[in-house]
């Protein structure tokens, strides 16, 4: 039985695979010799520079006549010069050595490389162990190409350091690359725009320089980070990147300051060296590792015997009490002056104040009233006796204020009930009033006749629409009674509907029941002065001379009477 070993690869320039027999073998496999078109035993590659690692570059192929596993062959570098830039792998369907690239190659550094290629039957039948050695070997040399490259920065990645007070345009370093071919070319520089970050540097084109472009503010942005693309003159579509951080270095410009306000206190028992207030410091800057606060009195107030801080150089402090005992009737708050001071360069301080009150304390310790109000109050009057004492106070205000209450309501029902009294009442007025003609200064309805109301029922408030009705005068005789006379008149102004007033009803003179002359008023009178006769009053004496005078015929003349 013979078998043939064949050598095939890809051949750039053609872009075919090309079959090289390789000799012909005994019962299995037989010494290797290689045929035309290549030099016997060397088999050549041409590789392009820039082939990605991982990509295979050609393939080998070594026949066998036999069907099977006997025919299944398993490829090998055999290690040597530059065998260790390339791997070599069996294809399971072809049964074909694909030769790989393990490391990128560098026409520059290195232009070719030679190794052997060793062939061999994957499975051996034990039966011709004596006729071995079942494998081959085939030379192959890999030429690189020399390919156009982009440059190559001298880093894989720059790191720099600025204070965040530099002056715009201060140049705080740079970054190289270079044409590494054959005819090298210039290189130029700028940056890879992502964002309003990067607007913070600039690049020299030519140069790459990198300077700042704008004012930098550590406790804003404490790093930058962003990129720098180099491109070939002669091929400016040839571009590689590199990464640049930038640290920002912190200037110490704030003062540190006490870290939280502080509610401090002091009891009125206190004894010298306790410690009432334990207190730390922050600062704006962003401080650097190992950062160390001091605290201290300031210097106005280190000589008054009230309290003293001492500094625990851990950035803490403690405020300690320096007299026995505080009385919060002479003194209810103190100010204590801290200056607080950090190790940074320059060294920053600050004066900050704390306000220590004085409290109320039982002998244990604990704070019992902190308010003005109870430094008066006596000392055993708890806060449970004096909540129950303001809310008895507040129960007898209200108490009080319902009393009243119901007193004015009940002295407002009590009016309201004698004004519609109709009855005889003693009713005091403080006003003298203008006489028989004002009816309006106040309310006479007290004064009304009540024998009138019980006879006329007619409504007095308003104006009635009514025609006038025309008065009768009614025959008179000398022999009248005058309490028949004054009813006559009575009854006549009230079915009088013009007969004024029209809001009340005015009783004049009314002298009650029993009365030989009764009312003398012209109110209810059934006539009109004209229609009546007075002549028969200068018969009732000398008493009604003057009212016989007055509506008589003649005239009433006062000079007259006496």
């Amino acid at each position: 039985m013979t078998s043939l070993l064949l050598l095939t690869h890809t051949i750039p320039d053609r872009g075919q695979d090309a079959i090289v027999p390789l000799g012909h073998l005994g019962t299995l496999l037989a010494h290797v010799q290689l045929l035309s078109p290549v030099p016997p035993g060397i088999f050549h590659l041409k590789v392009p520079e820039t082939s990605h690692v991982g990509s295979a570059i050609g393939r080998i192929r070594a026949v066998d006549p036999d069907f099977g596993k006997n025919a299944e062959i398993e490829y090998n570098i055999v290690p040597g010069d530059g065998g260790n830039l390339f791997d070599i792998t069996t294809d399971e369907y072809t049964q074909e050595g694909v030769i790989k690239l393990k490391k990128p190659l560098d026409f520059e550094t290195k232009k070719a490389y030679t190794f052997k290629v060793e062939a061999s039957n994957l499975h051996l039948d034990h039966r011709f162990h004596s006729v071995g050695p079942f494998k081959d070997t085939a030379t192959v040399k890999i030429n690189v190409l020399d390919m156009d490259e982009p440059p190559v920065f001298s880093k894989p990645m720059y790191t720099m350091e600025v204070y965040e007070d530099t002056p715009v345009g201060t140049i705080i370093g740079a970054v190289t690359a270079q044409d590494l071919d054959a005819g090298s070319s210039s290189v130029r520089y700028f940056m890879d725009w992502k964002n309003d970050v990067d607007s913070y540097f600039t690049i020299d084109a030519t140069e790459g320089t990198i300077a700042t472009n704008e004012l930098l503010d550590r406790e804003s942005t404490a790093q930058y980070n962003f990129s720098i693309i180099a491109s070939k003159v002669s091929n400016p579509l040839l571009t590689s990147k590199v990464n640049v951080i930038i640290n920002v270095l912190d200037v110490n410009e704030f003062p540190p300051e006490i870290s939280v306000p502080y509610e401090t206190s002091v009891c009125e028992n206190a004894k010298p060296g306790q410690v009432i207030q334990t207190i730390t410091a922050a600062d704006k800057d962003l401080s650097p590792a190992g950062q160390r606060f001091s605290f201290r009195l300031s210097s106005e107030a280190s000589n008054k015997p009230n309290f003293t801080v001492h500094d625990y150089r851990n950035n803490t402090a403690g405020i300690e009490t320096r007299r026995n005992g505080y009385s919060r009737r002479q003194q209810e708050l103190y100010f204590l002056p801290v200056v607080i001071e950090d190790s940074s360069y320059p060294v920053q301080s600050s004066t900050n104040t704390l306000t220590i009150r004085v409290c109320r304390c039982d002998s244990d310790g604990t704070i019992q009233s902190c308010n003005v109000e109870a430094i008066f109050l006596p000392v055993g009057l708890s806060t449970g006796a004096l909540i129950a004492i303001l809310l008895c106070i507040v129960i007898l205000l209200v108490i009080v204020v319902l009393y009243v209450a119901l007193r004015r309501q009940k002295k407002k029902d009590t009016l309201m009930t004698s004004k519609e009294d109709i009855r005889d009442n003693v009713i005091h007025y403080d006003d003298e009033g203008g006489g028989e003609e004002d009816t309006q200064a106040f309310d006479i309805g007290a004064l009304r006749n009540p024998k009138v109301i019980e006879d006329n029922k007619i409504r007095r408030d308003i104006k009635p629409d009514t025609l006038r009705f025309t008065r009768h005068r009614p025959p008179a005789e000398d022999n009248t009674d005058i309490r028949d006379f004054i009813n006559q008149r009575l009854q006549e102004n009230d079915v009088d509907p013009s007969a004024p007033p029209y809001d009340s009803l005015a009783t004049y003179a009314y002298e009650g029941n029993g009365s030989v002359a009764e009312s003398l008023s012209s109110i209810d009178s059934l006539t009109t002065e004209a229609d009546q006769d007075y002549d028969y009053l200068s018969d009732w004496g000398p008493r009604f001379k003057i009212l016989a005078d007055m509506f008589g015929e003649e005239s009433y003349n006062p000079d007259k009477v006496t």
